[in-house]
Formats: structure tokens, sequence, C-alpha cells
């Protein structure tokens, strides 16, 4: 039994001083690159997972070829979100243009570690009935479609981002190790659209549902998404958002707790990358749009045979 304890203890010991030998060693690498080569080594890495760094304002935001494009958009996935540690508020805005209808989305909240905002551009194959557009499967706007966006995202009243317009499908801002409530952020939202019918389309449904102000200037129409009667959730969900929230107050405390030798948010993804590599790929593991590679998965099956 003594025997026992003393290797155990033995074990701890070697392992605490590798771990920090390791820890030191992956500080000094990381304190003697320039912004260039943190640059060029984290692109390689964050690309292949949609996203892209945002140095003049330490931000992460998603590119225009990730692979979450090919997935497309349902409503399942802001209401499985919490159970992924995702919790956000969310306005969608369904609109028919050409034969089409098409969807605007805006989200903002606390998404693991990060918090942020997105805004998303969907258009379904054909026209979908109001009863059906919740369980539709929308599609990524293609390149030809895609509109000019800007965001403003605002933490208590306090501007913290800002993207310039940008032709997009799906622009996004997070803050990596920051923590917040969705009620405390902002969006300020800037769309400009090709033409004035397809413009008036979005408005008048956007209107029709009364949860943003907006405010129109030619084809460019600005939308302030504060409140969000319709996120009020109750019951069960409300019960997975609290616990959600719960676990991201933690995993976020423990991102910072480990990482706490640096503040820029490349920085400490470097040290992870270098240091614990297992958690830096599952902080970017996209699970709201993740794709199933179970080959006796029923449902793919069916979503193949649906698309020859």
């Amino acid at each position: 039994m003594y025997l026992f304890v003393g290797c155990l203890l033995i074990l701890v010991l070697i392992l605490f001083v590798f771990f920090r030998c390791r820890r030191k060693k992956v500080c000094k690498l990381i304190c003697g690159m320039t912004c260039e080569e943190k640059c060029d080594t984290i692109y390689p890495v964050i690309t292949p997972f949609g996203y892209c760094y945002e140095r003049s304002q330490d931000i992460f935001s998603t590119v225009i070829d990730a692979p979450q494009r090919a997935f497309g958009y349902t409503a399942l996935f802001d209401h499985y979100a919490p159970h992924f540690n995702m919790v956000f508020d969310s306005l969608p805005v369904y609109f028919d243009y050409a034969g089409h209808t098409w969807l605007i989305e805006f989200w903002k909240g606390q998404y693991g570690i990060n918090l942020g905002c997105e805004v998303g551009l969907y258009k379904a194959d054909g026209l979908v009935p109001s009863i059906q557009q919740k369980t539709a499967l929308f599609h990524s706007a293609d390149d030809s479609e895609m509109l000019p966006m800007s965001i403003r995202l605002y933490q208590n009243g306090s501007q913290i981002s800002h993207l310039c317009a940008r032709r997009h499908w799906w622009l996004t801002a997070f803050h990596m190790g920051a923590y917040t409530n969705p009620g405390n952020l902002s969006v300020e939202i800037g769309i400009t659209f090709p033409c004035a019918e397809m413009l008036n389309a979005f408005t008048n449904a956007l209107e029709a549902q009364g949860a943003a102000a907006y405010r129109v200037y030619e084809l460019q129409v600005t939308i302030l998404f504060c409140g969000c009667p319709s996120c009020e959730f109750t019951g069960l969900h409300r019960f997975f958002c609290r616990l959600a929230q719960w676990r991201n107050r933690i995993l976020c405390r423990l991102f910072l707790w480990v990482t706490k030798p640096f503040q820029c948010a490349i920085d400490r993804l470097l040290f992870l990358y270098f240091y614990l590599p297992p958690i830096f790929r599952r902080i970017f593991r996209d699970k709201k749009r993740r794709k199933c590679h179970k080959k006796s998965c029923r449902k793919c099956r069916r979503r193949r045979k649906n698309r020859k």
C-alpha cells in the first residue's frame, strides 16, 4: 500500500515538472514570435474550421468558404444550441422575393467561451409557407447572392467591435475569453440590398415582427437588435440555457486561468495550440452545424438520396 502511494506521488511529481517545463518553453516560444509570425502560424490552423483572425480588433470572424456553408440552416440548430453551450438571442426574418423564400437572421450571445454576434443570409429552393418555415432547410447564399453587411457589437452600451461593410453570407464577430448574458449585448447591422423590391420585402417582414428598430437610406437598411421578446424561453428549455451558461462561465474562467500569461486572444490561442492541442480543436469545433460521419445514420442516408 505504501509502495503504491509512493509510486503515485512520484508519478504526479514527474508530470508536474514535465508540464511546468513545457509551459515555460511554450511561453518563451510565443513571446519570441512577431505579430506576422503569429498570424502566419494561426491562419492555416483556424481557416479549415471556417474562421479568420481580425488583428486590428483582436477578434475572430468567419471566412466566405467556411465548411459550415454546405450545411445551410434550419431552426432546429437554434433550438438545440443550448445543449452545445451556445446561448443566444436570435431574430429570424423570413421574406419572399423573386420566387424564393429568403431568410436573414441575427444572433447575439454566448458561444462557449466566446461572446459575439452573427448575421446569416439563406434562401430556400422555392416559396415556403409560413407554417413550414420553422422546419424547412434553407441553403446558404451563393457568391452572386451575397450582400454587403456590416456589424457593430455593443456590450452594456459600449462598442466592443466593428466590422465594416463586406460582401458575405455569414458575417460574425467573436471575442474569445469573454462572458456575458445575451441581454447585455446589442448589435447594429447594416445591409445593402441590390434593388428596392428586395429591400421592401425585407423591411415589410421586419416591421411585421416589430422586434427590432430600423432605418433606411437608399438601398441600405440599418437594424438595431437589442431586446428579443420571442427569445424568452420557459420550462425545460430555460433550464438548459441556464445550465449552459453555468458551464460557459466556468469554462471561460478556466480558459483565462490556463492562458493567464497572455492577454491577446491570438496569444492565448497559440498557447493552447502548442500546449494543449485537444482543447484547441474542441474550441473551434462548430457543433451548431456539425456533420454526422456515421455511415449507419438513417437521416444522413435519406438526405443523400434526396440530393440525388
